[in-house]
């Protein structure tokens, strides 16, 4: 009688092969359920930290040139300062003379002579202070454009003598393609624009 009662506990007590089976089921639902979110959930991660770097590094870039170019023709007591050396829609070449010595310094370390450009082939903007090395503000640029117009902020400028503001366009996309973005090959853009009034161009001390 006794061992009729443990082997009845024992049955009682055990599970069968369909409950087990319907348990690892489960469970493997469950964890597909949780890999499916966290998959989810990094890639939105990883998408608004692409979309943040690219924001960032075209703010950055435009920040820069309009702090630089709002001082072109700065010239406090006089002397050679061309303002706008040079200009094309993608390139522009501006100097100032910080050192108030009546002279544009073209040291690498003066900032007295800045030039940009847009590298089309590898989508970056570039910025050489002097005669100094060509280096990278902001990659992965789709593009760079220069506007210049006169006084009265409608015209556009055709040479340098007559430029008064200079409008920066920049088009910057993430570094990696979204694979959940439907266009553009899965890469995000933004689009930014200043216009900038040095208001030491045009004067004459």
């Amino acid at each position: 009688m006794l061992l009729m009662q443990r082997s009845q506990i024992q049955k009682t007590a055990a599970f069968t092969l369909i409950e087990l089976m319907v348990a690892i089921a489960l469970g493997m639902i469950v964890m597909a359920s949780v890999a499916t979110t966290f998959t989810s959930q990094t890639r939105t991660y990883s998408a608004q930290e692409q979309i943040n770097q690219m924001e960032q590094n075209a703010r950055g870039a435009l920040d820069i040139m309009s702090r630089e170019i709002k001082m072109a023709g700065y010239k406090p007591v006089g002397g050679t300062v061309t303002g706008v050396v040079s200009f094309t829609s993608t390139t522009l070449t501006i100097q100032a003379d910080l050192t108030g010595n009546g002279t544009i310094s073209t040291s690498s370390s003066d900032n007295e002579q800045i030039a940009y450009a847009y590298d089309s082939t590898n989508k970056k903007i570039t910025r050489q202070v002097g005669s100094g090395t060509v280096e990278t503000l902001a990659e992965n640029i789709e593009g760079l454009t220069f506007t210049y117009y006169q006084a009265s902020g409608t015209a556009e400028a055709t040479s340098a003598i007559d430029i008064r503001r200079v409008k920066i366009a920049i088009s910057a996309k993430t570094a990696k393609p979204d694979p959940s973005y439907p266009t553009n090959y899965g890469y995000r853009t933004v689009d930014l624009s200043a216009t900038i009034t040095p208001i030491n161009l045009g004067l004459t001390n």
